[in-house]
């Protein structure tokens, strides 16, 4: 999740002032009506160091009546918190309804920087993730809402912010010796965070990154998110589940990640340029396929994109000179009537590739929060919790000791019209574009919107996505060919 965010999004101070008005106002609102409705609300603000939490906990509260919260500033555990289960000092902070919780740093602490200081076992964690699990789905269905916000900033913005507040005698106490060794071994701190996120964030209590680095950026964020939650809940309260199911929040959509539009898809290559370096790939790829064989490691390769995104073309430059005796390429086409019977995970398990084997899917199980979520083939909580299930079936692959990459095959619209009418023209080609594909591009900023939470939910360390910058064929190719390369050949060296 943390791999995928833009942190240098910003907000001018115009935009910000005449935007807060009206958040302010909102929150306020919103306050008073989940406190007539007795809607408890619980708010954690967790993030590195620096990020800004207490800053934006401050500004937060500016928008609400004092007398209907309380911030917790959790910190170490105290003996006697000590001497019970570690949940126990956060369900005695629990709000009554209609009041609402803050938490500086909360029960994730113990999965962060407890974990991070060796205080907590890496055989420990399993359990504590549970206890965590547990605790949020008991407190989400006894009616709570739950608003988990991680601020995010990266290495050099953090030690920049550490270095300013060290220069005042005023702010130097609030730099520990732990914040200075986190920022020092920033990539081992952030992967515990990126499996935090990935192991916490479900359909019932989801986590929202917040871009961190502008402040003013951050704050309005935050705001909306909380107003979006506390308008669900009142939906929930006021509405049919059918109507709740329907809705989405315009203002949290407008802060969603746009991650497609970082792209260039000026990118190309001749081809010229394109034979010399499809030769050379192809070349390393047939000998490294031989070695994935021997080795006994089983590879996953999953194809995503726009339609005429061009995936079947990478998939043919990238199968050519592979044995055909250890790959299989499965297209997925929607569910037939005993696939529908299963949990619509089934099928994909079923074409996992045994060791040494490598699996090629052509559309994957994403098609959940995609195609299914848009198209009202699946409910909204069915692909809302499908993030989570995703996620740990590319873990357990990764487990078992194959290697998971991810490609989304990214176009623009005017390319994809050009492309469209070159298949309708060509006879050899019409089988490949249908109506269906039409009327998907009449809902192409529905799929944008879809795509990048996708990205964001489930690029994981171990299962990355890779956009592929498409609207040269060549250069697209190319690249899918260079990153499965990269990975194997990253895969042999640990072998050794």
């Amino acid at each position: 999740m943390l791999e995928k965010v833009d942190l240098t999004k910003k907000m001018s101070k115009e935009e910000y002032k005449e935007k807060m008005e009206t958040l302010e106002l909102e929150l306020g609102h919103l306050q008073r009506e989940c406190k007539e409705q007795k809607i408890p609300v619980m708010i954690a603000f967790e993030g590195y160091g620096a990020s800004g939490k207490g800053l934006q906990i401050g500004r937060l509260i500016q928008g609400l009546d004092p007398r209907g919260f309380e911030v917790h500033a959790v910190k170490k555990e105290t003996e006697e918190e000590r001497m019970h289960p570690f949940m126990w000092r956060f369900w005695t902070k629990t709000p009554e309804r209609g009041r609402i919780a803050i938490y500086d740093t909360s029960w994730y602490r113990r999965v962060q920087i407890d974990r991070f200081d060796g205080k907590v076992s890496e055989e420990e964690l399993p359990a504590d993730y549970e206890s965590i699990r547990s605790f949020e789905k008991q407190l989400t269905d006894d009616g709570m809402v739950i608003v988990k916000l991680f601020l995010a900033i990266d290495q050099k913005e953090q030690k920049k912010r550490f270095k300013k507040l060290m220069e005042s005698k005023e702010t130097k106490w609030r730099v520990s010796e732990g914040d200075l060794k986190r920022n020092k071994e920033f990539a081992r701190y952030e992967q515990m965070n990126e499996e935090m996120l990935r192991k916490t964030d479900t359909d019932y209590a989801p986590w929202t990154i917040i871009e961190a680095t502008d402040k003013r950026y951050a704050t309005a964020k935050i705001f909306t998110t909380v107003i979006h939650a506390m308008q669900m809940a009142l939906e929930k309260v006021k509405m049919p589940e059918e109507a709740q199911e329907e809705r989405r929040s315009g203002g949290e959509r407008e802060f969603q990640e746009s991650l497609l539009a970082k792209a260039d898809l000026s990118k190309k290559l001749s081809k010229k340029q394109y034979k010399e370096q499809l030769k050379e790939l192809q070349g390393k790829m047939e000998r490294l396929h031989g070695e994935l064989y021997r080795r006994r490691i089983p590879v996953v390769l999953g194809f995503e994109g726009w339609d005429a995104g061009g995936k079947g073309g990478a998939i043919k430059r990238l199968t050519e000179h592979m044995d055909p005796r250890g790959y299989v390429v499965n297209p997925t086409a929607s569910p037939n009537d005993i696939e529908k019977a299963h949990h619509y995970l089934w099928r994909f398990w079923r074409a996992m590739p045994k060791a040494g084997h490598i699996a090629i899917f052509d559309r994957t199980w994403y098609g959940r929060v995609m195609v299914e979520r848009i198209e009202g083939f699946c409910t909204t909580k069915e692909w809302q919790r499908a993030y989570k299930e995703i996620n740990d079936m590319e873990q357990d692959l990764v487990n078992a000791g194959a290697i998971v990459l991810k490609f989304w095959m990214q176009i623009d619209k005017d390319e994809q019209a050009a492309r469209f009418k070159a298949r309708q023209e060509n006879p050899e080609k019409q089988w490949k574009i249908t109506d269906e594909d039409w009327r998907n591009r009449e809902k192409w900023d529905q799929y944008e919107e879809a795509v990048n939470e996708m990205l964001i939910r489930t690029s994981t360390p171990h299962a990355p996505w890779v956009v592929v910058e498409g609207n040269c064929k060549y250069y697209a190719r190319i690249k899918v060919l260079e990153m499965v390369v990269h990975a194997i050949e990253e895969r042999l060296k640990e072998e050794k």
